[in-house]
């Protein structure tokens, strides 16, 4: 038997923590002593105090919710000082709400938020701005109205994203969708100490069950996966190293970036009758690193192998059980796994899964072309109903568009689906209600797809400033201000009002808005100061890559026009801007922009007097290279004056 095999076996059952570590972090112990998540949280979260200690801040995480201070708030009040209030996070697997549940998220941001309803990259909602003596009311309510914060954040498994297809008799995004809700439901923390705090005890008989066959699931323990008698019969006291993301979609739809999660599977169904019979796995995926750092960095997952439809939950567990068994627990910034995976490489971790499951991988399955629908638009379900994907800028349901939606969700009892890209799909809508429904969004300011500056659709932003602890600068806000600068110089280089990228910009670098995967990422590394990354694809299957370091917002546009300038000059017929750039190579690119002169420049520069005949050559060249007659010359001049050096 192969060491580590053996050492798995001997420890697996034993220590609740990575069996290499010999010191463990503060946030191990913490969860160890904590009796499952109870305490000191159950305790403070009753105080009159407006917040809570560290202790009970990082407990409080594993329910749903961060505590943060708005920090343009700060020493307003008679009690000076930071503003403290919560964020809550839903879980949504799939993205599905609920009619119900989304007129109540209205009310609570209504009630007890900020006015606002923030739209999360994982197909969840946020709220912001709950005091610390609403939260018993806000989470009960989500609770009693069909919903769940319960893993939306903290050392477990998240919010279990799927395609927000709205496609009504399609047996592969229905097995998605379905696959989706019951691998939270399998991952879902079991202890009882949500309901304990929340609920004072009362475990809540909501309209949701999980299926026998995933409660079974779990409690299966043929080969180790499990803490037999442990409330927490797959976590354990400790819980995992670090967040997991799990990701499910079909053949060919990456809606949901599949290959920046922990986990992601890929169904398939039998075309006859459409039974999911099995699916893809891929691991080891994650964006989340720290600015000079480079034992930190965003990575894709691998492919790993083909599961049978009656193995995929011993599979999920297995990877699962790898990871919270082998997962650094010292050093959180290692302890993704990503890293783990790096360590070992993929042989070596699918032997030690395969002996959690029980029985090995088959080989991984073909797939077609990857691409990224955004589900935006009027589109036939396939019932003789409709459904309206809604863009919502910055995924913030704010002010008259949050009036029109509400009217509309409540008045037509409609539910809803949340994109990965921060929007929402309304379903089942009548065709009769489509011109009054168009009108009435319209109205309120939430255009029609066909109506917006392409930039738009294809950009995301994390929250960042005022609220989030972790950032550095703004994302969300400064989204709007961006896009301009990207479209007018796009405008400057040639590039029509149809062209378009995806952008992405985080206030910090742990990736959120998984900038490392965009077209055009802005990575906040300091106030008004972001990194570039460029270079990833529109289907979402390549990193891009460091472009810039440290760019300040005002020098944002000439540092992005060259790049503009050389997609227009360079690229392929059809060819995207991610594409064009990886193809080329950023030695290239960089060699371009070094040289380029913009048209607004080369008015105002001196001139040099040159033969007609010279000129002519020059220009010939400079066409042929894809550069302007003024760039080429500069290029041709520095590279001269620099031999002369």
């Amino acid at each position: 038997m192969p060491v580590f095999f053996f050492f798995s076996f001997l420890f697996l059952n034993h220590l609740p923590f990575h069996p290499l570590s010999i010191h463990r972090s503060k946030v191990e112990l913490l969860k160890e002593a904590s009796d499952f998540l109870r305490h000191p949280l159950m305790t403070e979260i009753t105080t009159p105090e407006p917040s809570i200690s560290d202790g009970a801040a990082q407990l409080m995480k594993f329910h749903g919710s961060y505590m943060q201070d708005n920090r343009e708030e700060r020493g307003v009040g008679k009690a000076g000082g930071k503003a403290y209030s919560f964020m809550m996070r839903t879980r949504q697997p799939a993205g599905c709400v609920t009619n119900q549940l989304y007129l109540t998220m209205d009310d609570l941001a209504t009630q007890y938020g900020n006015g606002t309803l923030r739209l999360t990259t994982r197909q969840t909602y946020q709220l912001h701005a709950v005091l610390k003596a609403d939260l018993k009311t806000v989470f009960s309510s989500v609770i009693k109205n069909m919903g769940s914060t319960l893993g939306a954040c903290g050392d477990v498994n998240r919010n279990v994203c799927a395609p927000p297809a709205p496609f009504k008799g399609r047996a592969d995004y229905d097995a998605a969708t379905a696959l989706a809700e019951d691998i939270a439901d399998l991952l879902a923390p079991q202890s009882g100490a949500y309901y304990d705090i929340w609920l004072d005890g009362e475990k809540f008989a909501s309209s949701h069950f999980e299926r026998p066959a995933v409660t079974a699931a779990r409690e299966e323990n043929a080969h180790g996966t499990n803490y037999p008698g442990c409330p927490e019969p797959i976590y354990g006291t400790q819980f995992l190293p670090r967040k997991f993301k799990v990701a499910v979609t079909v053949p060919g739809d990456n809606s949901i970036d599949l290959f920046t999660n922990d986990l992601g599977l890929v169904v398939f169904v039998d075309p006859s009758t459409g039974a999911l019979q099995g699916a893809n796995f891929v691991a080891g995926g994650g964006m989340g690193r720290t600015h000079r750092n480079a034992d930190t960095y965003p990575r894709l997952a691998d492919p790993i192998g083909y599961v049978r439809a009656e193995k995929i939950f011993a599979a999920v567990k297995g990877i699962v059980a790898a990871q919270r068994d082998y997962g650094r627990r010292d050093d959180r910034r290692q302890a993704r796994l990503k890293y783990l995976m790096d360590e070992w490489g993929v042989p070596k971790f699918k032997a030690v899964v395969e002996q959690y499951m029980g029985e090995a991988f088959e080989p991984f399955k073909p797939l077609p072309t990857w691409s990224a629908a955004d589900y935006l638009g009027w589109q036939e379900q396939g019932d003789g109903r409709l459904a309206l994907g809604v863009h919502v800028p910055g995924g913030r349901i704010k002010g008259e568009g949050k009036k029109a939606l509400r009217s509309i969700i409540e008045e037509k009892d409609i539910p809803v689906k949340i994109t990965a890209q921060q929007n929402l799909v309304l379903l089942d809508i009548d065709p009769a209600w489509r011109a009054d429904i168009s009108a009435r969004l319209a109205g309120a300011g939430l255009a029609d797809a066909g109506d917006l500056d392409p930039l738009d659709i294809g950009s995301m932003a994390c929250p960042a400033l005022p609220l989030c602890g972790l950032a550095v600068t703004e994302a969300e806000r400064a989204l709007p201000a961006l896009h301009a600068t990207v479209r007018a110089a796009m405008t400057r280089v040639g590039l029509g009002p149809a062209e378009t990228l995806n952008m992405r910009v985080t206030g910090c670098p742990n990736g959120c808005a998984r900038p490392y995967m965009a077209e055009l990422g802005l990575v906040g590394d300091g106030p008004n100061s972001y990194q570039l990354w460029v270079g990833g694809g529109p289907g979402s299957t390549r990193l891009a890559e460091v472009y810039a370091e440290r760019v300040k917002v005002q020098a944002f546009g000439s540092a992005a026009e060259p790049l503009l300038a050389f997609w227009a000059a360079t690229r392929r017929p059809g060819e995207a801007f991610g594409d064009a750039l990886a193809r080329a190579g950023l030695d290239k690119v960089r060699a371009f922009a070094d040289g380029y002169v913009s048209p607004a420049e080369a008015a105002g520069l001196p001139t040099v007097g040159l033969p007609t005949d010279l000129h002519a050559r020059l220009e010939t060249a400079a066409a042929a290279a894809g550069l302007s007659s003024s760039h080429a010359a500069a290029q041709a001049v520095g590279a001269w004056l620099k031999g002369k050096e």
